[in-house]
């Protein structure tokens, strides 16, 4: 149950201002849609997730607790680290033509396996018992911002102070991968 919670409140916090949730604003406004990409984004979310959640089952036996947790400070200082810079407009899909449903679903699962958060979800995944929970965790945490933004648009998305957030939440990341680290080498 740790992992479910812990790829929530991450990837909660890992999605404001990042691309995902833009890209999920774009498409609700050139589609009229919200409710079917949030929709996509979902089937997206969760499948990206579970990839990386087998991925980390996999990798599990082959770690030491010690470096299952280095393993997720790393994951931890990555994002923290990315979203310390300004994040990149997503692609908007203008010359996709595969209707709504199959662009939100496939442009949002591109997004969603290179992003960070997939990152975690593969050491989370290494440290729990069940790491498909990680994914269902990752995916609800996500869908917390991707809907709203959807809901929004993209001018009420990109109206809020994401950048402010971001680099808040950018400088909670690193703590937490410092501490995470440090604890792992048994120096805190």
């Amino acid at each position: 149950m740790d992992a479910l919670m812990a790829a929530l409140v991450a990837a909660a916090f890992a999605q404001v201002g990042d691309r995902p949730a833009w890209l999920a604003s774009i498409l609700a406004d050139r589609y009229r849609a919200p409710g079917l990409v949030i929709a996509a984004a979902t089937v997206a979310l969760l499948g990206a997730g579970l990839l990386a959640a087998a991925a980390g089952a996999l990798l599990a036996p082959r770690l030491t607790p010690e470096a299952r947790q280095l393993f997720l400070a790393l994951a931890l200082l990555f994002q923290g680290g990315g979203a310390l810079f300004p994040v990149k407009p997503p692609d908007r899909l203008a010359g996709w033509r595969l209707g709504a449903a199959l662009t939100s679903l496939i442009g949002l699962f591109i997004l969603a396996f290179g992003d960070g958060v997939q990152f975690i979800v593969l050491a989370l995944a290494a440290r729990a018992q069940l790491p498909w929970l990680a994914a269902i965790g990752a995916m609800l945490g996500s869908l917390a911002v991707i809907a709203p933004a959807a809901i929004l648009g993209e001018a009420g998305w990109t109206g809020l102070p994401l950048i402010t957030l971001r680099r808040i939440i950018g400088v909670l990341f690193v703590l937490a991968a410092i501490g995470l680290g440090l604890s792992a080498l048994r120096l805190i």
